[in-house]
């Protein structure tokens, strides 16, 4: 499995693996918010107590190098999260999840994100992909990963649950930026 960085910074971002610190500064930016979680995996946190077992199931697989979850901050404001990208490593293939609080939608931060953390990957020798999918309604995250370089390979059927949308396997487009 690759090894990717602890921290990393683009023209306008910092990211860095979370502390647990962060459980309340991400419950207030966006862990509770209905609009976020709408197409996530998970449903908006009602308490910070969520918030703080996310982050401690984080640092424990960051420290297992199985996960990656980069807590992401722009760079005039580092102690202060706006969203997170997480990297997982499968075997020659790093697969991303993504998510950012509404107040930083549409000002190009998720792409430069995703576009110098799949470049970072890309550029050792034992990774050859970087994936990334998301819901077939989910446009601003097909743009995400357009902008970021992504090409769109299919559409999967039934392919994963939503549980903001329905309780059953929705269709997603998948993503990637090959080597």
């Amino acid at each position: 499995m690759p090894l990717l960085p602890t921290t990393f910074e683009t023209p306008r971002l910092v990211a860095r693996l979370p502390v647990p610190s962060d459980a309340e500064l991400l419950f207030a930016a966006y862990t509770q918010d209905p609009v976020v979680s709408r197409y996530m995996v998970w449903r908006p946190h009602q308490a910070l107590a969520e918030t703080t077992k996310f982050v401690t199931e984080c640092i424990a697989a960051s420290q297992l190098e199985t996960r990656f979850p980069y807590v992401l901050a722009k760079r005039e404001q580092p102690e202060s999260p706006i969203g997170m990208l997480e990297a997982r490593p499968l075997q020659h293939c790093v697969d991303l999840g993504y998510v950012l609080a509404t107040a930083h939608w549409g000002c190009g931060y998720m792409p430069e994100a995703v576009a110098h953390l799949a470049a970072i990957a890309l550029a050792q020798s034992s990774v050859f992909r970087v994936q990334a999918f998301c819901d077939v309604e989910n446009k601003p995250s097909q743009r995400t990963l357009e902008k970021a370089g992504f090409q769109r390979e299919g559409r999967h059927e039934r392919f994963f649950v939503h549980p903001n949308l329905s309780p059953e396997p929705r269709p997603c487009f998948m993503y990637a930026l090959c080597r």
